[in-house]
């Protein structure tokens, strides 16, 4: 049987298609891929090498000591001290948990700490920067540093490690104005003011520090090594050196400075003082009592400590009254209470006003301080003896005439009630009462009121708050002499009498003069901000300064008893401000020396002192002399010279 050779089948066109479609497809694929290697390998071979050779290499932070803060003729106010700490290496750390245990418990032992804040302190640190030292305690004893040195191989894993801390040379003194240094935290990162900081960098958290950070941070050094596959570390490299930041030149004079606080903590212990140049906004000291030693900052405080500092019975040293107090002013807000009345038109420096020792309005009755009657006056004189009743009748005027916020106005112009700008943070602008202010209090008074029911004890101890009544024209009445509800600081008021003083100009304070390097050379001026402007009348300027003359010259002055003798004249306002609820008077002076073309004007309050004239005045007088060189032994208790 024969069989027929059986045909094949022929290749179809559409399989032929398929076929070189695919072959097509694949030899594609197959170019790309080659194409792609030969980028890699050849065209782009040098840059991953270098590439892979960087990923061996990392860097430890090396931080950058601050720069030095120094007042106004060089001396130094805040410097660097190397200190030791005492941290974890992550390269030396023991390998296994219970070995590390073991080691966080002798180290919380031999420094005082809890084994688990130890470990929370090394192992959030190593989470975050992995190759660099953890801090675990820093500024330690020199004892405790001999001590792990001799037992080295006990504290396996931990190192000792020089650190720079800031040191205040000077204690209490200006302790306010520096501020704290500490580690950045998430939200400052965010910050532009904060670029180029890092984790786990020290930055300025407060007062100057902060203000100037950028210049006085420095910049981090590096110190380069080399690690395997597994990110263990093989080799150490070379090094970059941190840059120290910039000095920092401020407008304070030290001795000034220390008199101030001296002059402050010899009263009650509690107030502030403000002392700055009338023709440019300088800054020769501002403080506040009772002060803290800033040191105590450059190592961890405790939350007893820290509750010290803020609490009401030790007088919260942190509290900064110069830039945040907000006080009645009493007598010393006259020059603003004039210079209002006159640029209203409701007075003239001449005009004479009948003093009788009181004013009737209504029901109430406002009097002289101590029961005084100094008949017929012109606001010169009005100064110069501080008649109450005189301005009284200035303020009900003022609040009758046009819109009724001529007085509210020129307090804000003349920068009472406001925040100056100086170059510290945090500082609160005080408050001038306004009617809107009152009514507006007393709605919620009343609504409180009608919800909880109170008693009428209650309702006198403030449960409610104190708008009791709306707005009338006492109010104006009692803030034409610095009592009410104004609130303001020595700061504000230096600004205003420094208006005065120099033409209508409405300086904004400074502290910071220059940025220099490291010997004292200049970088970069920190230039004056520039100045608001006031159009007020020269012949109302000189009646106002006159008078202010008059009362620490003249017999009868409120300070000439004060003044007497004092070899640089001085014109100045005592101030005597009612706090009620059994609180002793708030004490006042501002002397603006010397007269009559002045330089610096001096602000001083006292928050229990009495009569300005018994406790600021003679503070302010301290003062004067160590800014214009006035030997002690040419002053006598009484004021005059000495024989």
């Amino acid at each position: 049987m024969y069989l027929d050779n059986e045909r094949r089948p022929t290749l179809t066109p559409q399989l032929a298609f398929r076929v070189a479609v695919l072959g097509g497809i694949a030899l594609l694929f197959f170019a790309i891929i080659f194409f792609r290697l030969w980028y890699l390998q050849v065209l782009s071979g040098d840059t991953y090498r270098a590439e892979a050779r960087d990923n061996r290499v990392r860097e430890i932070k090396i931080q950058a000591p601050r720069g030095e803060i120094v007042d106004r003729d060089g001396r130094t106010l805040v410097e660097n001290r190397t200190g030791y700490a005492i941290v974890a290496r992550p390269d030396k750390l023991p390998r296994s948990g219970a070995a590390r245990d073991e080691l966080y418990a002798r180290l919380a032992k031999v420094l005082d700490m809890r084994r688990r804040v130890v470990r929370k302190r090394v192992e959030s640190q190593l989470k975050a920067l992995p190759f660099s030292s953890a801090i675990i305690k820093q500024d330690v004893s020199e004892a405790i540093v001999a001590y792990m040195l001799e037992r080295q191989d006990q504290y396996l894993g931990a190192d000792v490690e020089r650190v720079f801390l800031r040191r205040y040379p000077h204690g209490e003194v200006g302790a306010h104005l520096f501020g704290t240094v500490g580690e950045v935290n998430a939200d400052q990162l965010e910050d532009a003011r904060h670029s180029g900081v890092d984790l786990g960098d020290r930055i300025g958290q407060s007062g100057i520090e902060a203000q100037y950070d950028r210049f006085l941070r420095g910049r981090n050094g590096a110190a380069k090594v080399e690690v395997d596959a597994l990110g263990n570390l093989t080799q150490r490299l070379d090094a970059d050196e941190p840059v120290q930041g910039r000095q920092l030149r401020l407008s304070i004079d030290l001795d000034v400075q220390r008199v101030g606080q001296e002059a402050m903590a010899a009263g009650t212990g509690r107030g502030a003082f403000a002392v700055m140049n009338v023709r440019n906004g300088e800054m020769l000291a501002l403080g506040s009592e009772p002060s803290f030693d800033p040191n105590i900052f450059t190592k961890p405080v405790s939350e007893r400590t820290l509750k010290r500092l803020q609490a009401e019975e030790f007088g919260k040293p942190l509290y900064n009254r110069a830039i945040q107090g907000g006080y009645p002013t009493g007598s010393t807000f006259k020059l603003v209470t004039a210079t209002a009345a006159l640029e209203a038109g409701v007075l003239t420096p001449d005009e004479i006003v009948n003093d009788p020792g009181s004013l009737v309005v209504g029901t109430q009755e406002f009097k002289n301080a101590g029961g005084a009657v100094h008949g017929a006056l012109a606001l010169r004189q009005a100064l110069t003896v501080s008649s109450d009743v005189f301005f009284y009748k200035l303020g009900m005027e003022l609040d009758s005439h046009g819109d009724g916020h001529a007085l509210q106005r020129w307090a804000r112009r003349l920068g009472v009630g406001r925040m100056t700008g100086i170059d510290l943070p945090n500082e609160l602008p005080g408050r001038i009462p306004t009617p809107e202010w009152r009514n507006r209090g007393n709605r919620q008074f009343n609504r409180c009121v009608e919800r909880k029911k109170p008693t009428d004890a209650e309702i006198a101890q403030g449960v409610c708050g104190f708008f009791d009544r709306p707005w009338s024209v006492g109010d104006n009445i009692n803030m034409a002499v610095g009592q009410g509800d104004i609130a303001a600081n020595p700061l504000q008021m230096a600004v205003a009498y420094a208006a005065i003083a120099n033409g209508g100009r409405v300086l904004r304070p400074r502290l910071g003069l220059r940025i220099e390097d490291s010997v004292g050379r200049a970088l970069q001026q920190l230039d004056a901000p520039t100045a608001r402007r006031l159009k007020i009348a020269s012949e109302y300027r000189e009646a106002i300064l006159e008078g202010l003359y008059g009362a620490a010259n003249e017999p009868g002055g409120t300070s000439q008893p004060v003044f007497e003798g004092f070899p640089i004249p001085v014109a100045g306002k005592t101030g005597t401000a009612e706090k009620g609820f059994g609180r002793a008077d708030q004490s006042w002076y501002v002397a603006l020396a010397p007269y009559p073309d002045p330089k610096y004007v001096v602000a001083v309050t006292d928050e229990a002192g009495g009569f300005g004239a018994d406790t600021a005045a003679p503070m302010a007088r301290l003062i004067l002399a160590e800014i214009f060189g006035v030997n002690e032994q040419q002053l006598v208790e009484g004021g005059g010279p000495s024989d």
